[in-house]
């Protein structure tokens, strides 16, 4: 088709003048869905490579099209949504009259399901009672489910991971996904136009009701009433209903006690912020969704530093990408501690302490950090605190009074002696050379 084609053209054009990982992260994505006149609209997967791509790359865009009918060709994004797919359907057609409220689509995240949410100790719990209910809506003890924790963790995920598994399991079932602020809105132009009749029907209909962020209802007393009626009105007729918060229902305030009364009768359960393993795992999921190659020290390096939730790990990659583009540069070490940087900001820290180094050897060696600075002269022990000590004189050049006060108070002779000592054995000891040469790459590696 002539779309196709026009957009393979474009493309050709664009290879030989931007970075392979330019094209492969904000061109290869797009898919070219029509052409009126000399206008071709291209779909875009969100609203971020939408703004993106006509921010950095309008000039590219404009530069390389070519002409259609004598004219130059122009282009227009639309992102990939179910709103999408309709103006698609329409392009070209006059404006149709606008849809009732109960004939609106749910506005669910395809890209959200079970699969693609990486699970850990810090929220297998909720994972596993998410599936329970998408599973077998309704008709479980967990009704309501409520997924409560901090800004990031995957709450929403969930949410709407619910709701593609009902869909696709169940499609004669009814999904209602909102936000507290769109019931809200809902509500408000419910009253503002006379329709209030048709809000209660559009949610009370539901078979499944999914409500992301109630701490949102805090404040808000008349649509507090409304939610109260329209949750009794679905959970004693059996439908599912499930919620995400920022924090456990009975610590919240600002709601109405009847409708925490309401939530406590159900199932909570939180969503903690990921650990270090988590973190590296979320990473290298986020980089080969969005076509990057990244070393597992460059992952581990991030992980160490970003923290707090999953929002921030997937804003770093993305950040990465665009700095990679726009300042076509390869990404390396350098590339990405500029970038961990300007995310930690004040929290960010490459300077290796004594404490890290102990932490890194209780790892390697399975010797608790509390046994290697203690008193224990065990075999094992003793050789995982010596190998602490020499780490520590090495890489980060502690004075051996320093260290040995770190080490339980020794004095500076045992940290001497334990220096002399690994030295020697490194030269015997093939296998703990090796592991000697790994942990001072790793933490040089920190202190680039």
């Amino acid at each position: 088709m002539k779309h196709i084609s026009l957009w393979e053209e474009i493309l050709e054009k664009i290879n030989g003048k931007l970075p392979a990982h330019a094209i492969n992260t904000w061109f290869n994505p797009i898919v070219p869905v029509g052409l009126t006149g000399s206008e071709l609209l291209l779909e875009v997967p969100n609203q971020f490579f939408y703004e993106w791509i006509d921010s950095h790359y309008k000039k590219e865009f404009l530069e390389l099209m070519p002409k259609v009918n004598g004219e130059s060709l122009r282009y227009r994004f639309i992102v990939s949504t179910d709103q999408a797919k309709r103006k698609i359907e329409n392009f070209g057609e006059s404006p149709r009259k606008q849809k009732s409220l109960d004939e609106l689509a749910p506005t669910i995240n395809k890209r959200y399901v079970f699969d693609s949410f990486i699970e850990g100790s810090n929220n297998e719990f909720a994972k596993s009672a998410a599936e329970s209910v998408a599973e077998n809506p309704g008709n479980s003890s967990f009704n309501p489910l409520i997924i409560y924790g901090g800004v990031g963790l995957g709450k929403t995920h969930l949410l709407h991971a619910i709701g593609n598994n009902i869909s696709t399991e169940q499609p004669r079932s009814r999904v209602v996904v909102v936000t507290s602020e769109k019931f809200t809105l809902d509500f408000v132009n419910s009253l503002r136009k006379n329709r209030t009749v048709e809000f209660a029907k559009q949610y009370r209909n539901a078979d499944v009701l999914l409500i992301d962020d109630i701490q949102f209802f805090r404040g808000k007393e008349q649509t507090q009433e409304q939610f109260f009626h329209t949750f009794n009105t679905l959970y004693q007729s059996g439908k599912q209903i499930v919620m995400t918060a920022d924090k456990y229902p009975g610590e919240m305030q600002g709601l109405q006690d009847r409708l925490l009364s309401r939530f406590q009768s159900g199932l909570s359960v939180d969503i903690q912020p990921p650990n270090f393993e988590v973190r590296v795992a979320i990473l290298l999921e986020k980089a080969e969704q969005n076509g990057i190659d990244l070393d597992y020290d460059i992952t581990q390096f991030i992980a160490r530093h970003i923290k707090n939730n999953v929002r921030d790990l997937e804003g770093t990659i993305i950040r990465i990408l665009a700095k990679s583009s726009l300042m076509n540069r390869e990404i390396d070490f350098d590339l990405v501690k500029d970038v961990v940087k300007e995310r930690a900001g004040k929290g960010f820290t490459s300077d290796i302490t004594i404490e890290d180094i102990v932490k890194k050897v209780s790892e390697v060696s399975k010797v608790s950090e509390k046994e290697i600075v203690g008193k224990s002269r065990k075999m094992e022990i003793a050789q995982a605190r010596q190998l602490s000590m020499y780490l520590c004189r090495d890489i980060i050049g502690t004075s051996l009074s320093n260290i040995g006060v770190y080490f339980g108070g020794r004095d500076h002779t045992t940290v001497m002696h334990a220096v002399k000592t690994i030295n020697k054995k490194t030269e015997l000891d093939e296998k703990l050379k090796t592991m000697i040469s790994g942990l001072r790459q790793e933490f040089d590696f920190s202190l680039n």
